[in-house]
């Protein structure tokens, strides 16, 4: 099983060195950084489970982090659990009402925030669901859609699917109940300077939610827009 990644966002040395030993001691792998700025770099390249953010931060600080990792598609369910030696009521409640999942003060202990860290990913279905994604398996409706080996099996039979009707079921299963627009399917399959019309779309989910049988029902359209897969 893969082990849970943590982003942690220190600009104190003595206190970055101490997080990430416990962590990695806790079987976590660590990400480091120092600033604002190079920690929204680390995210737009790499994937994380969980992020420790201190409040004052060179730069953009900790809360302004936080607004924009909640703006962001890609990482606006990442569990957010600040650490930061401002205690007071206000700072909290800002920090909260920011986005932060969690609020821990300085000086703390490192089994308290391991364990506030476990109880966000616990509480945080999309983060387990991404890590099954990268393990390469995505289960949803009696249907398992195995990415490596191009395989997809309903309630254990396996279906056989173009390669345009296993892109699209992988990409509307990685995200359970979020709409995709009938471009944004499309360029899934064939890339954004494709020219066919977008209601070959159409076609293909028609396709898919019969090969499918009564999981295809889980395909829902959205009228106007495009398509979703229920949660």
């Amino acid at each position: 099983m893969k082990k849970p990644s943590v982003l942690v966002v220190e600009d104190d040395t003595d206190i970055q060195q101490l997080v990430s030993y416990n962590l990695i001691k806790a079987g976590f792998n660590v990400t480091c950084a120092d600033s604002g700025e190079e920690a929204l770099q680390r995210l737009s390249q790499e994937s994380f489970d969980a992020m420790v953010l201190d409040l004052m931060l060179p730069g953009k600080d900790g809360n302004e982090i936080c607004r924009i990792v909640r703006t962001q598609k890609v990482t606006q369910s990442l569990p957010i659990i600040m650490l930061t030696a401002k205690s007071e009521e206000d700072d909290i409640i800002a920090g909260l009402k920011c986005g932060a999942d969690d609020y821990i003060t300085k000086p703390f202990s490192p089994r308290v925030l391991i364990a506030r860290i476990e109880a966000a990913l616990r509480r945080n279905p999309e983060q387990i669901e991404d890590a099954a994604n990268i393990r390469g398996v995505i289960n949803r409706h009696g249907m398992a859609i195995h990415s490596g080996r191009h395989e997809v099996r309903v309630n254990g039979e396996e279906v056989h699917l173009t390669a345009s009707e296993f892109t699209i079921l992988k990409f509307l299963a990685g995200r359970p109940g979020w709409v995709s627009s009938r471009q944004e399917i499309l360029e899934q399959i064939r890339g954004n300077d494709y020219s066919i019309t977008q209601r070959a779309v159409d076609v293909q989910i028609f396709g898919l939610r019969k090969k499918l049988g009564p999981s295809g029902g889980c395909i829902e359209t959205i009228r106007g827009f495009g398509y979703r897969i229920r949660e």
